[in-house]
């Protein structure tokens, strides 16, 4: 019996499968040259036909994969290993890292047109957010103690978060902050500077001042200030830098000595 997870993907493969032979015979594609990708004749455009087949290809294996461990399903899983209950599910915990995968995404897009930085940038969060959702996901379902998941999740990616994380965090508010400093005036560029480090040290000092203060709270304030550094380093390598003035000293690059619009007299 099939399942539904193999339904669904089955049914994209078909649909990719179809819209690579209508996009190949409408680029240019002739005999079976999209039938039998491209060996008896082309194909059209190979780059929208050549996604199309991988995305076809993709779908065929993930419902394969599915079928085959039956959606997951908790009454397969127990006739499977001969046990009489059928085990309970565990609720999956929440994760904000979808919403991080589907930003990264829109960020690649946006800089596969507008700047090489940007496309760079979505494509290490998605990176980052499809390994950071994977651990999540088999954590969820190690044991049966959300605890126990938990540490065991922080055991593994602890020592490769923390370096990991850091380095990249440090890296864009590097590349923003360089961006924005880069695209406004210079004393636009020192006055900014200036005043975000002086709300930067102002708010650690109200947070070393109020134990009591929320980490929620302050999970937010660090959540939107990076959010709204982001988009400015984003929105500054867009409109790019500011023109810069080299002064260069009138003088002969050999000798060193000033030059003269006029000819002394001997």
């Amino acid at each position: 019996m099939f399942t539904t997870g193999f339904k669904f993907f089955f049914g994209l493969f078909a649909a990719f499968c179809a819209a690579a032979l209508v996009y190949g015979y409408t680029t240019g594609g002739n005999h079976v040259g999209p039938l039998s990708l491209g060996w008896k004749g082309g194909v059209g455009d190979h780059i929208g036909y050549g996604v199309l087949v991988g995305l076809a290809g993709v779908s065929l294996t993930i419902s394969l994969v599915l079928v085959s461990f039956r959606d997951a399903d908790a009454a397969a899983q127990a006739h499977l290993q001969n046990l009489a209950e059928v085990p309970t599910d565990q609720p999956v915990s929440a994760s904000f890292w979808p919403v991080a995968a589907s930003f990264g995404a829109g960020a690649a897009a946006v800089g596969s047109v507008l700047h090489p930085m940007v496309f760079v940038l979505g494509l290490a969060v998605i990176v980052l957010s499809t390994v950071e959702w994977t651990m999540d996901a088999w954590a969820d379902r190690a044991t049966g103690d959300a605890a126990v998941n938990r540490e065991l999740r922080n055991r593994i990616m602890a020592p490769i978060e923390i370096p990991v994380i850091g380095a990249l965090a440090v890296g864009v508010v590097v590349l923003a902050a360089s961006r924005i400093l880069l695209t406004v005036s210079q004393l636009a560029a020192v006055t900014v500077a200036g005043v975000v480090s002086a709300l930067i040290l102002g708010g650690a000092w109200v947070y070393a001042s109020r134990p009591g203060l929320g980490r929620r709270l302050v999970r937010v304030l660090g959540a939107v200030g990076a959010l709204l550094l982001l988009m400015g380093g984003v929105l500054a390598a867009v409109a790019g830098e500011r023109d810069f003035h080299h002064h260069t000293d009138d003088t002969h690059e050999e000798s060193g000595e000033p030059t003269s619009n006029g000819e002394h007299g001997g």
